[in-house]
């Protein structure tokens, strides 16, 4: 090793039944730099993560760490705990009703000479090792109070406390606003500067420009290359990832979009739920992509969810194809021909322990009833088209939904609507947390779908994102649909009119 090498990653291979998730996969992690590791969902990024933290054995290939003799083989995530190797998670895996203090130190909590925990050292301590890193919060505190940002801060503390040398961070800014971000950052450099090597996990090119120093793109299971972020432009990146020349996403083209004064399929006159959407108004034509912006907690998921009929509208009226409709649970909209996507796919989408096959076929099953099965044979010619049509990359049909990368478990979620060939699809955040190539395929089967007459809302954080895929959008602010842009839909002006509330 180099001497400035902190982990060299070298042949480290790892294969699953049908898959190989790492093939001859290298890494190469600095003393005192912050690493992006970078690739498409799929390409191996988790995979070698956890092949060093213990999560799993590799099959074959060598981690050497300085200071620790031989090739390295954790086993568990406590024996790279106990060599300085720790890791935060987009999801943190703390305890949220237990106070910051005790998840700071729990399992390794101060003892008075009688053998009880000592409370007022414990918090002392946690107070020493926050102020450290610049985060005034009350230690005595239970987790739940605090965002996830600053449970992802008492993660970091707790891995900088307990003499990490490596610290990975896996999509922790998924969840996190601008201002969330903007003090992970801080922190991190901090730890840098201290001589800690961070890895980060992201798909967030520009936070990637922003607070980076060199990157290691994988495709494929396999290692591209290692490059300073200096020396690699971010049209560069992005070929690497994809392994092809990239076709920028401005060229997706709006010819497909519906017209003004084309049929209209849905209208809500009036519709509210109570502490979450004050009363609005919306329309949709068939065949139109209609984006939904603002901030974080403007109200775009909680505006959509009162269409679906996730969250019961309690004033006003919604109507679909001239019938006033009567939602009283989500199985009615599915019925009335509507689909929605998540903004959470884990949480509200993904059934992981189920197949491929099974999740796909979820949605129709239930609009049929369950005294009416679909037939096995129906159920795998369904699944297969969209496995085919959507490029699912998965072993078989069979393979469990856990087993596959994000991206590609957010296709299946989507075919899973597709499915019941609704007339109108909401999209909630359809692209966030997979890779570019996968967001330029969901982008195009949107205007796809919009030319074959399907009715879109799309939700994204992203503006220029929808920006090349909604021909009209509804702004959003604090609870409250506040304006609309259908012509001149530039990034200007839709970011006036979030600042501002106006047209």
């Amino acid at each position: 090793m180099e001497n400035d090498e902190l982990i060299t990653m070298r042949d480290i291979t790892k294969t699953f039944p049908g898959v190989i998730a790492l093939d001859h996969a290298q890494l190469t992690l600095r003393k005192g730099e912050i690493h992006a590791l970078m690739g498409e969902n799929g390409a191996g990024k988790s995979t070698i993560i956890k092949c060093l933290t213990g999560v799993y054995d590799r099959d074959s290939g060598e981690v050497h760490m300085e200071g620790v003799e031989g090739n390295i083989n954790c086993h568990s995530t406590e024996d790279a705990q106990k060599i300085g190797i720790a890791t935060v998670y987009q999801e943190v895996n703390l305890c949220p009703n237990l106070t910051v203090a005790e998840n700071l130190f729990i399992g390794r909590e101060p003892r008075t000479k009688a053998g009880f925990i000592d409370w007022k050292q414990m918090n002392r301590n946690a107070k020493k090792v926050m102020d450290g890193l610049e985060i005034s919060i009350d230690v005595t505190q239970t987790l739940e109070n605090y965002s996830i940002a600053i449970q992802q801060m008492v993660a970091i503390a707790r891995a900088v406390d307990r003499d990490c040398r490596a610290l990975i961070l896996d999509e922790p800014t998924s969840s996190l606003d601008d201002k969330e971000v903007e003090k992970l950052f801080r922190v991190m450099r901090q730890l840098r500067d201290k001589g800690v090597g961070i890895i980060f996990v992201t798909h967030f090119l520009e936070q990637v420009y922003e607070v980076c120093d060199r990157i290691t793109v994988m495709r494929n299971g396999a290692f591209v290359g290692e490059y300073t972020v200096a020396e690699l432009p971010r049209v560069k990146l992005v070929a690497a990832m994809l392994g092809k020349d990239f076709d920028d996403l401005a060229a997706i083209k709006n010819e497909t979009m519906a017209s003004a004064d084309g049929e209209v399929l849905l209208v809500c006159d009036g519709m509210s739920h109570k502490g979450t959407i004050k009363p609005f108004n919306f329309k949709i034509r068939k065949g139109e992509v209609v984006g939904i912006t603002g901030l974080l907690g403007s109200g775009r998921s909680e505006m959509v969810r009162c269409i679906y009929g996730a969250d019961k509208s309690q004033s006003g009226k919604e109507t679909m194809k001239g019938e006033e409709l009567k939602i009283k649970a989500p199985i009615d909209s599915i019925r009335k021909g509507m689909g929605y996507l998540p903004d959470d796919r884990k949480a509200d989408g993904c059934i992981g322990d189920l197949s491929v096959r099974e999740n796909i076929i979820l949605a129709l099953q239930a609009r049929q009833g369950m005294f009416h099965t679909i037939p096995r044979a129906k159920q795998n010619e369904i699944a297969d088209e969209f496995i085919r049509e959507l490029s699912i990359k998965t072993p078989s049909r069979e393979t469990a939904l856990k087993q596959l990368s994000g991206g590609n478990q957010q296709k299946v979620i989507i075919a899973r609507w597709l499915a019941t060939h609704p007339d109108l699809l909401i999209l909630d955040e359809p692209t966030r947390g997979i890779d570019i190539g996968t967001k330029t395929e969901i982008q195009k089967m949107i205007l796809k779908l919009a030319g074959e007459g399907m009715s879109v809302i799309f939700i994204s954080s992203e503006i220029e994102e929808m920006l090349r895929t909604c021909s009209r959008m509804c702004v959003m602010r604090d609870g409250e649909k506040v304006g609309e842009i259908d012509h001149e839909l530039t990034q200007e002006n839709v970011m006036k009119a979030i600042a501002g509330g106006d047209n």
